[in-house]
Order: C-alpha cells, then sequence, then structure tokens
C-alpha cells in the first residue's frame, strides 16, 4: 500500500491530468421550499418554491469532479436544442471547458427536476430521450472524440443509459483510444458489459456487478469470483468495484486483488460517489500514477463525497486535508475558494439548514468582532465569513494595512465555532461574494442601516433577510493599531536624598 504522504504529493500531480470524458450529460435541477398545507385540488402537498439551483449530472458530475482536483477536462456529449440543453453548455463553459456539447435537434435533453421540502426530496420529474444515437450524430460523435483525444491521457466513458454511448459508437471509440495508446476507463450501465468489450478498467457498484454477472454478491470472494469472470468474458485490463459502506476491491487481469475499507463510517448521501470515483482515478491514472494508487486516493474521495461535509465535488485540498486525517471541520478547512463555497452551502441547505454571511477586514480580532460572529451564527444555521485581502484591506485602510496577512486572518476566523468557512474575496466590498452565494440572511453591525449595508439588496430580492447586530462599545481596530504606535509612559526616577 502507497504511504499517504506519497498520495498527497499525487494530489498535487493531478493539475498536470488530461482527462477526456464521453458519455450522456444531465442537468439536475433542484426546487427547494417548505409544505405547509395540502393542495385542495388532491391529497398532494403543495411546496411553496423559497430558490432553485441547477448543476450539471451525469458525465457532467464526471467532468466536475475532475475540474475540481484540478485536472483538465474535455468533454463530449449531446443535448437538444432546448433551454436545458443552453443551461448545460453554459454550465460547461464555466467549468472552464472549451468543448461545447453537440446538438440534436430531435433529442430532449436529458433533465432530473428535484422538489424538495426542508431535507425531504417529494418529487422526481424527469425529461429524457434515451434511444441510441442516429448515424449522422453518432459520426459527428466519433469525429469529436478523435480531436478531443490527441491532447488527452486517459478517456472516460461515462454511461448512463440515455443514448449518447450507442454500442456502435463505444466500439469506436475504444478502438480509437487502443490505437492512440490512452486508458480507457468504463462507468457502466445496463446487464451487457460485452459492448464494453477491451477496456483497461471497468468501474460498475456492487448492484451492477451482479446483474452483468448474473450473480449473487455478498461476500469479498463473490466480488473476486464475479470480476475475474468478467475480465475473462470482455479482456478488460482490470474491475474496480464500489461497495458503498464496505469500500472498494480492485481485481485485474494478471490476478491481483485489492480491498479498500471505506474512509467514513458516517453517509449522507452516496448519490455522485461514483461519478468521484471514476474521475479521481481517471485524473490519477493521467497523472502517472498506477491502479493501486489510484484507487486509494479515489476511496480517501469518496469517503469525503458521501460524508455530511461532502459534495459531489471533492477539491484537491479537501483531499490533502484527509490525507493528513485533518477534520473537515476545522480551522485549515474552514478557509474555502468560491466554488468550494457554494458546494458547501449546497451540501447545507440540503440538510436542511439556512446559511448566514457576514464580512469585514478582521484585521486583529477583537471582542467586538466575535460578538458580531456569535450574532451572525445564532441568525443561520451555518455562517459564512467574507475576508478582504489583503489587497482590498490596503485599497480601504491605506498603507501599512493589513497588520496581519490574509491567510492569517482567515486561520483565525476559522478556528471560531462561530464560523463554518471563510472566504477570501479580492474586490473592495463584498456584493460579487453574496451575489454568488445567496445568502438566506446577512448580517452586518449596528454602525451600518439597513439601506446602507452592501448586497442587502441582493439578498432582499430573493427573500433573504438582512440584521443588523448589537455592537460591544470601546472596540476599534484602529484605535488598537493606534495606542501599540504610542510611546509609552515611564515613570520619572527620584533623585537620591529628594
Amino acid at each position: 500500500m502507497t504511504e499517504r504522504a506519497d498520495l498527497v504529493s499525487l494530489v498535487s500531480r493531478l493539475a498536470r491530468a488530461r482527462v477526456l470524458v464521453v458519455g450522456d450529460v444531465m442537468l439536475d435541477h433542484f426546487h427547494y421550499g417548505e409544505v405547509e398545507r395540502i393542495s385542495p385540488e388532491a391529497p398532494i402537498p403543495v411546496l411553496l418554491v423559497e430558490r432553485e439551483d441547477s448543476m450539471l449530472g451525469g458525465a457532467g458530475n464526471v467532468v466536475r469532479n475532475l475540474r475540481s482536483l484540478s485536472a483538465e477536462a474535455r468533454f463530449v456529449t449531446i443535448t437538444g436544442k432546448d433551454p436545458a440543453g443552453r443551461d448545460i453548455a453554459r454550465l460547461v463553459k464555466k467549468e472552464g471547458v472549451r468543448d461545447a456539447p453537440l446538438i440534436d435537434d430531435g433529442r430532449r435533453t436529458s433533465t432530473k427536476t428535484r422538489y424538495i421540502a426542508g431535507v425531504q426530496q417529494v418529487l422526481r420529474a424527469d425529461r429524457e430521450t434515451t434511444t441510441a444515437i442516429n448515424p449522422k450524430v453518432e459520426t459527428k460523435l466519433i469525429r469529436a472524440v478523435t480531436s478531443a483525444m490527441r491532447t488527452c491521457h486517459v478517456v472516460v466513458l461515462s454511461d448512463y443509459g440515455k443514448g449518447t454511448l450507442s454500442a456502435g459508437a463505444t466500439k469506436k471509440i475504444i478502438e480509437l483510444a487502443h490505437k492512440a495508446n490512452k486508458i480507457v476507463i468504463v462507468d457502466p450501465k445496463g446487464a451487457d458489459f460485452s459492448r464494453y468489450q477491451g477496456a483497461d478498467l471497468i468501474t460498475p457498484n456492487r448492484r451492477e456487478l451482479a446483474e452483468a454477472t448474473g450473480m449473487d454478491i455478498a461476500t469479498d470472494a463473490d466480488v473476486v469470483r464475479a470480476a475475474k469472470r468478467l475480465i475473462k468474458q470482455n479482456r478488460f485490463g482490470a474491475v474496480l468495484t464500489t461497495r458503498s459502506a464496505d469500500g472498494m476491491t480492485v481485481v485485474t487481469s494478471n490476478g491481483a486483488v485489492v480491498h479498500l475499507a471505506a474512509e467514513t463510517q458516517e453517509v449522507f448521501d452516496v448519490s455522485g460517489a461514483g461519478d468521484t470515483v471514476v474521475a479521481t482515478v481517471a485524473s490519477a491514472l493521467a497523472a502517472g500514477a498506477d491502479l493501486d494508487q489510484a484507487a486509494q486516493l479515489a476511496i480517501v474521495a469518496a469517503g469525503i463525497v458521501v460524508g455530511k461535509v461532502g459534495t459531489n465535488a471533492v477539491y484537491a485540498a479537501d483531499l490533502i486535508a484527509a490525507l493528513h486525517h485533518q477534520d473537515l471541520t476545522s480551522a485549515e478547512a474552514k478557509v474555502l475558494s468560491l466554488d468550494q463555497a457554494r458546494d458547501r452551502i449546497g451540501q447545507w441547505r440540503r440538510a436542511g439548514l439556512s446559511v448566514g454571511f457576514t464580512n469585514g477586514c478582521f484585521d486583529l480580532l477583537h471582542p467586538g468582532h466575535v460578538s458580531l460572529l456569535k450574532q451572525a451564527r445564532r441568525a443561520s444555521g451555518r455562517l459564512v465569513v467574507g475576508l478582504n485581502s489583503d489587497a482590498s484591506v490596503r485599497g480601504l485602510k491605506g498603507d501599512g494595512r493589513p497588520v496581519q496577512s490574509e491567510a492569517a486572518r482567515a486561520t483565525v476566523l476559522a478556528s471560531l465555532a462561530s464560523v463554518d468557512a471563510v472566504v477570501i474575496f479580492t474586490e473592495r466590498t463584498p456584493l460579487k461574494l453574496i451575489t454568488a452565494l445567496k445568502p438566506d440572511v446577512l448580517v452586518k453591525g449596528a454602525d451600518y442601516d439597513i439601506d446602507t449595508v452592501v448586497g442587502a439588496d441582493v439578498v432582499k430580492k430573493y427573500g433573504g433577510l438582512v440584521k443588523l447586530a448589537k455592537l460591544e462599545p470601546g472596540h476599534s481596530t484602529s484605535a488598537t493599531i493606534a495606542r501599540m504606535g504610542r510611546k509609552p509612559k515611564t515613570k520619572s526616577k527620584k533623585k537620591p536624598g529628594a
């Protein structure tokens, strides 16, 4: 087994990885709200929608995970010519991927709309076309794959059974990849794995492994026997079976077997965990790791994504924190990028928690700051603090400020129990950050009027609250710094005999 310190080094190399993802993209759309009554029209709950969110699903979630791990991703997929397809194109571009989805006029873009009351999903509505792509579209797909493959080390086929990876297209892509000496990883769908024949790695979950082999899968030995059967039947290089709380098992064509225990004991949400495993293994192999190392890193990533403080995307910083056995609620793990904060907030909201926000320079933390942060935390379920960067503080306060660096200020803030996340922003005001995070509650000190609080109009427009916290008198960073600059008074010494 690879030492965890070596895995940390591997994480730092993931930025070199170049991975092509081909497969079924979906638009995951969420409607969040509360149910307070039953409809008079039918015995069904009435959901009062309070907010909506959309993200890439299916193969798009593999791309999301690759980007969050700092790997470069290419993406070949197909959408319909409809609003959902345009939303997916926008989200793909937002991930920094230069490939626009191919458009098939005759298809509906796969969309899964979830209606969530508090933390309970009450309905899911699907819109999609699942028939295989026609020959004309398949030709376009193969042409796009051939072009994108040139710059990549690994090709991932993410099959959700929506028609993008037809049997013919799948066979052709695997052949092209092998001719170009690319590693092929398949996240399979359905019971017929012969369509993926010759893939270097296939990643079924336990249920998919049972369906594909017709075998009962109850023990480690059952998993190994089933995997060996698949390898023999389909000339796979290896089978990596994800087993939820039982971890993962890797079986290779040369007979090697590795069982990896799950890294989390508390499972919050397993959705998307398979995509995280595929993205982590693909990026690790593309960065030069062997399969054992890639699988070890993937089990750590899976532990993060299903844990209470996980999301459908795992970040390189999350992996490093976990590899150092660092609690994701620790100070180091609370300092987040904007994208990490968005994902963390999404997790909190799925747990039914409201999100508060306050901001400031917090140069020398004093009791007034502590009181503000405690009041802001009490007004919400979780508190995000926007922290002015060093350059931003200089622009506001002048030369000589800040006294402490942004890294030091962020660490001190994140060590407080009242603070759940810290996001550093470079602008003079946090307006851009507030607009991006959409907090439920915006809190500032009572030395402001509500109408003068930056972002108050934005928050109130979507139904959020703006609150003013009571000030603790007699505390000021500027006054403290001024006092530090004064020369101390000295007592005059009496002359002998005076």
